[in-house]
């Protein structure tokens, strides 16, 4: 499995991770987007780890060490690539029972979704997001594969004649809310809807732990959002999730805001913080 760093926050209607009522009502791992259907999964869903919310994971007991100069962080630039980052998330937001059947069809499923929502919030047709933007970690398929085959066959994906493996991803949304979230105050008045940005679906392969892909990950978002012409950047986090938070907070984030409780039981998942960091002077 993988880990899960921040919440992801998916909506019922503008998820396409959100499988069971749980799946899309609890949004999903951090809080970004890639939203989830309705449609229940029952026994395949054991938990949502984004649920949109980020649950992180135990930490690898053997962490494997990567050589960081194959590593390349950037925006995502083909379908291929954002199919390759859709699978990583289910991999990562989703557990299944391995003695279900159809296991398969269903993180096919799942991926797919996941796919679509992407690809339709990235292209400008989902209804209040201005630009988006998927940023993912790759290396080359050679350097994984090895280590890590099942991450490196499931999230593989070729750009100019190489195989490479995305073994980290975020988004960036450009927007004045995400849904099912806490909505972030700066800044205020005219403008607001092109200088306020989230992340979210932030999540690294658990194989690749503890290698600073979720530092390097931030630390591009931010240089892209403020390249998009945003000023104040937000995201959420599980109250409980104490690696997500130090995560954040050591990448310049601070406490804004934080979920009322009514909130995360009517949606059915754990209390969540709104994180902020100002990008004008960065």
């Amino acid at each position: 499995m993988a880990i899960l760093i921040t919440p992801f926050s998916y909506s019922p209607q503008a998820s396409s991770l959100y499988l069971s009522s749980k799946l899309h009502n609890t949004n999903i791992i951090y809080s970004t987007y890639g939203y989830r259907s309705s449609t229940p999964l029952r026994s395949f869903v054991l938990c949502s780890s984004q649920q949109l919310s980020q649950q992180i994971s135990s930490p690898t007991p053997h962490p494997i060490l990567i050589d960081k100069s194959f590593l390349c962080i950037s925006e995502a630039k083909s379908e291929n690539e954002l199919w390759a980052a859709s699978s990583l998330r289910v991999r990562i937001f989703y557990d299944f029972q391995h003695d279900t059947l159809n296991t398969e069809d269903h993180t096919k499923y799942l991926t797919e979704r996941e796919f679509e929502a992407l690809t339709e919030r990235i292209a400008g047709k989902r209804v209040g997001f201005g630009r988006v933007s998927c940023i993912n970690a790759t290396l080359p398929f050679s350097k994984v594969s090895n280590v890590a085959y099942d991450l490196s066959t499931s999230c593989k994906f070729s750009q100019d004649n190489v195989e490479l493996v995305v073994v980290g991803t975020l988004d960036i949304n450009q927007c004045i809310r995400l849904p099912d979230e806490i909505t972030g105050m700066k800044p205020k008045g005219i403008g607001a809807d092109f200088a306020r940005g989230y992340v979210s679906n932030v999540c690294v392969a658990k194989e690749m732990q503890r290698n600073g892909l979720g530092c390097a990950l931030i630390s591009k978002a931010k240089t892209v959002a403020k390249d998009m012409g945003i000023s104040d950047l937000y995201v959420h986090v599980a109250i409980d999730n104490e690696p997500a938070k130090k995560l954040y907070m050591k990448c310049g984030f601070v406490y804004e805001n934080e979920e009322p409780a009514w909130q995360a039981r009517f949606l059915d998942r754990p209390r969540r913080l709104l994180l902020w960091t100002d990008l004008s002077n960065s």
